[in-house]
């Protein structure tokens, strides 16, 4: 199956991250913040989609050829998470062969549950791992507005949904 990821608008994009993001990560690690910060600093911005390229093909080494993916892993009880990074830096410290893709946020976890998985995975190397999964993944990709009800969070499904 041929996956075509669509022109996401960040033609000027350098790779680094929003200086909101890590900060609000960094303080959700440490339990100076709280997890519906750090989730609305990653709604609002963009994410980097580490592609790879993966080798098809059998027989001698003129035979394969490789194609472009993106990223899925899988724990030991099954669950799958799909791959994503804060910054360009983020991503090499996991893998610095791979390519960054810049999407927003909410399109990596469209393609997130496209492709079966139970989480989006931020930051997987660190400096601050953060999985986003459960009625968070769903309204991320639902393109609902995320509020703040006291240290928790909630969705807000727009009118015309």
């Amino acid at each position: 199956m041929s996956r075509s990821i669509p022109d996401p608008g960040f033609s000027d994009d350098d790779g680094t991250a929003d200086p909101a993001v890590p900060a609000a990560l960094s303080a959700y690690a440490s339990g100076t913040g709280a997890y519906v910060d750090a989730l609305a600093a990653l709604q609002a911005g963009r994410v980097l989609v580490p592609v790879v390229a993966v080798l098809n093909g059998e027989g001698a080494a003129h035979d394969k050829t490789s194609d472009m993916a993106a990223v899925l892993i899988t724990r030991p009880d099954g669950r799958r998470g799909m791959l994503v990074f804060t910054s360009a830096e983020t991503l090499r410290a996991w893998n610095p062969d791979a390519r960054p893709v810049p999407v927003t946020t909410a399109t990596a976890a469209q393609a997130t549950l496209q492709e079966r998985a139970d989480a989006l995975v931020v930051d997987v190397a660190g400096p601050v791992p953060f999985p986003i999964q459960g009625e968070d993944l769903r309204g991320l990709a639902a393109g609902w507005r995320l509020t703040r009800v006291g240290d928790r969070s909630a969705w807000i499904r727009p009118a015309s949904d």
